[in-house]
């Protein structure tokens, strides 16, 4: 069964064709970062104006990267679903994915689903080699989202904590542009701490003391401002910041997951979203997840951030188990991942 893949919840337009006996046949992504890089944020009528100007060139493109042409996609061989996400996400940005999807289900008399965005990104590693096993525990962790899932199933996800205002690439992107570095704050704080003097500057690590695996960090970023606002900022010490910042985002990110996995006894760690790609929460996972016995697995680097291939593969599983949607074309700005239901044939396996 081959599917198409649609992404354009924010400011990444990613299509791709995941197909589940081949794997990943074809994929290809779009990044809107120096269109909203002047702006300091995403921009989001900017965002559905460009996703409508680069959806269907990349759709044509993984179409003859896959060897189909637009005639005999739906053909013998060829597309049998098609995915898109459908939430949560920006509401006009969401509206040209699942238009474009729906529109090319009808056109071909094939069903479509649509996608929750967290759920493909928990997902994204069974695109790898080595996919976990269920259960697991996720740590979903991105511009917009910071949370632990305990994921026993497809469709079958209990949130173990959440963040209670700022997500951590959020609060990446605001101390960021504190600093004067550029858009997206994630990968420019990374390159500043490495040069960044251990110790010089300690930031709290909120909600460490408290039970529970709830995050904030709204507190961490009102405390660098407050730092800033006293110091004058040359090189040196706007690297000796970013380091500090970049340290407790970690130390609290690490903290709780060990609490997730010694509270769940699960025996796997998926870590999935921007902030994912980040080599010091990797060493400090690694270093956490051995002393536990824990395998953490990660998608590959180019996987982490918003992209088509994730919602092709979810999709691929959910229509694969029978589940197929009304031909309305509805979209959801705001969805918690512990509404989603296993699809049709999951029940009939239980």
């Amino acid at each position: 069964m081959k599917v198409l893949g649609i992404e354009t919840s924010c400011d990444e337009t990613g299509v791709a064709i995941y197909d589940l006996r081949q794997g990943l046949i074809s994929h290809a992504l779009y990044s809107q970062v120096n269109l909203h890089r002047e702006y300091g944020g995403v921009v989001p009528e900017l965002a559905s104006r460009d996703h409508v100007r680069k959806l269907l060139p990349l759709i044509v493109q993984v179409l003859q990267e896959a060897d189909l042409t637009r005639a005999s996609a739906a053909g013998e061989g060829g597309i049998a679903g098609v995915a898109y996400t459908s939430g949560p996400g920006l509401l006009g940005a969401l509206l040209v994915g699942a238009s474009v999807a729906r529109s090319l289900a009808y056109a071909w008399g094939i069903p479509a689903v649509g996608v929750h965005h967290m759920e493909a990104h928990l997902l994204a590693t069974g695109l790898e080699d080595l996919a976990p096993d269920y259960p697991f525990v996720a740590l979903l962790v991105s511009g917009g989202h910071t949370m632990l899932v305990e994921v026993s199933a497809l469709g079958e996800y209990e949130i173990l904590g959440e963040t209670l205002d700022d997500a951590a690439g959020e609060a990446f992107d605001k101390t960021a542009k504190l600093l004067g570095l550029p858009y997206p704050g994630g990968p420019a704080i990374a390159k500043l701490a490495e040069s960044g003097r251990e110790g010089r500057f300690r930031f709290p690590r909120p909600m460490l003391d408290k039970g529970g695996l709830n995050f904030s960090f709204s507190g961490l970023k009102t405390a660098v401002v407050n730092r800033v606002r006293e110091l004058d900022l040359d090189a040196q010490t706007r690297a000796d910041i970013a380091r500090a910042f970049q340290e407790a985002v970690v130390d609290t990110l690490v903290h709780k997951c060990v609490k997730a996995m010694r509270s769940t006894g699960f025996n796997d760690l998926v870590v999935a979203g921007g902030v994912g790609a980040n080599r010091q929460l990797r060493e400090c996972l690694a270093e956490g997840m051995d002393a536990l016995g824990v395998r953490v697995q990660y998608p590959r680097p180019e996987l982490c951030t918003d992209n088509g291939a994730m919602v092709a593969y979810a999709g691929c599983l959910r229509l694969s188990q029978g589940q197929t949607d009304e031909m309305s074309i509805e979209a959801r700005a705001r969805w918690r991942l512990d509404e989603l239901a296993p699809p049709p044939q999951s029940y009939g396996d239980s």
